[in-house]
């Protein structure tokens, strides 16, 4: 693909990550409210699955993604039962992170509830693809979108290649 001009659509995928939605048991609550989240940065979403907590389905279903979209965002299995493998099966597919998303996500969580800390996102690129593995609840998706949500469209920009920095702030080192 060519390169994405300013003003361009950002391409975004929806990964829903959910034994109950991958089996028909229960509505993609959360996969919805992502897509509908993602498309005020303006992004139109291109892609979009829902896989069982299943290592090898994850890792092919991101793998896809990336490939494909300039932003993935990940719903489900960032927890701490034992099959919440998303952020372990994630990690090893960026070729680097971006902690300051999850660490933004934790702390706007701890503002709501002590349970935030348990909660395992990881954030990072993929290519030229930012991935952001967030929990399962809606409630959550929408936490932890807000949080990072003034920083979303920089950081694509920046991955887009648009690198032109501004002059440092009056007083600030350069």
């Amino acid at each position: 693909m060519g390169h994405v001009t300013e003003g361009a659509t950002t391409r975004a995928g929806i990964l829903t990550v959910s034994d109950g939605a991958a089996r028909g048991e229960r509505v993609d609550r959360s996969g919805d409210l992502a897509a509908q989240r993602v498309a005020m940065l303006p992004a139109s979403v291109t892609w979009r699955r829902v896989v069982a907590d299943d290592p090898p389905a994850i890792h092919a279903a991101v793998v896809a993604a990336t490939e494909e979209t300039d932003l993935l965002v990940i719903t489900g299995g960032t927890g701490l039962g034992p099959r919440d493998v998303t952020p372990q099966t994630v990690r090893p597919l960026l070729d680097y992170e971006a902690p300051g998303f999850a660490e933004a996500m934790r702390a706007r969580g701890l503002t709501r509830t002590p349970h935030a800390m348990l909660s395992r996102e990881v954030t990072g690129v993929r290519g030229r693809c930012l991935v952001l593995a967030l929990p399962g609840s809606p409630a959550a998706v929408d936490d932890c979108l807000d949080a990072v949500w003034a920083a979303l469209p920089h950081a694509l920009a920046l991955l887009r290649g648009e690198t032109a920095h501004h002059a440092p702030a009056h007083g600030s080192a350069a």
